[in-house]
């Protein structure tokens, strides 16, 4: 990546203004909305701007990821029901700022809170440490997609719409935070742009918010399903369906791939 760690924390510092300005007017009380009093918000901002900053230690990611893999799987490939998203691969500043989504409730995830809110409390360093191990796993070689229909239609909807923010291959831009989204699952990914076509899912891009009111629900199955075909540079993905995290004992407990 190009960019410094300065640019990107201007664009983190726009973004968090533009969703607490928005949550600000559209909430009765942010403090109430989110549980999080004026201060512990102050700190949060802080550690989310030190997070990206920092030098992260991929071994010390590694034992924080213990716990996210018990449902993103060891290899963070989630579930190919897309009950669980992929993970591995995707940039690390999209990671932190999904953490501090979570735990300002910017985005609806109780299944995710109780983990995402003991690494925001360990400090930046740690928030820095697994969104970097997180981002150097290679990523699944064959995620689910959909059902292949109208895929003509769903590229036409796809660069109208999404190829601005997310470039022509789906890689995101990190610099912006915009996540990487080629090679999700395709469950996953109509349920992620329903939720924010429905007010769901908060903390989506205000452009991407407006653009979404306009789908049809085909409209979203059509686009979801051309973008889990758009396939990541091979550097970027495990060599076989069948690779297995190294980190991980064998055996390890984790949610069921279906």
């Amino acid at each position: 990546m190009h960019n410094s760690s300065g640019e990107v924390m201007n664009n983190y510092l726009k973004r968090l203004m533009n969703v607490k300005m928005k949550f600000f007017f559209s909430t009765v009380g942010m403090v109430l909305a989110f549980n999080v009093n004026a201060a512990q918000l102050a700190d949060l901002d802080v550690t989310i701007q030190q997070a990206i900053s920092a030098t992260p230690n991929i071994e010390k990611g590694k034992a924080l990821y213990r716990n996210c893999a018990v449902c993103h799987s060891p290899e963070g490939w989630g579930t190919s029901s897309g009950h669980f998203p992929q993970i591995a691969g995707q940039h690390k500043s999209v990671i932190i700022k999904q953490l501090e989504d979570i735990q300002l409730g910017n985005r609806d995830n109780p299944t995710m809170r109780p983990f995402a809110d003991p690494v925001i409390k360990l400090g930046s360093q740690a928030v820095a440490d697994v969104a970097a191990y997180i981002s150097q796993l290679p990523m699944v070689p064959e995620n689910s997609v959909g059902y292949g229909a109208q895929l003509d239609r769903g590229k036409e909807l796809y660069e109208e719409n999404c190829k601005q923010c997310h470039k022509e291959n789906g890689e995101g831009k990190a610099d912006k935070f915009y996540p990487r989204i080629q090679g999700q699952h395709f469950n996953y990914l109509k349920r992620q742009l329903h939720w924010i076509k429905t007010g769901k899912r908060r903390n989506a891009d205000i452009k991407m918010v407006k653009q979404l009111r306009d789908f049809s629900l085909q409209d979203i199955d059509l686009v979801s399903d051309y973008v889990s075909r758009l396939r990541p540079d091979k550097s970027l993905t495990a060599k076989s369906i069948h690779w297995k995290n190294p980190d991980f004992r064998k055996g390890f407990r984790a949610a069921p791939r279906n």
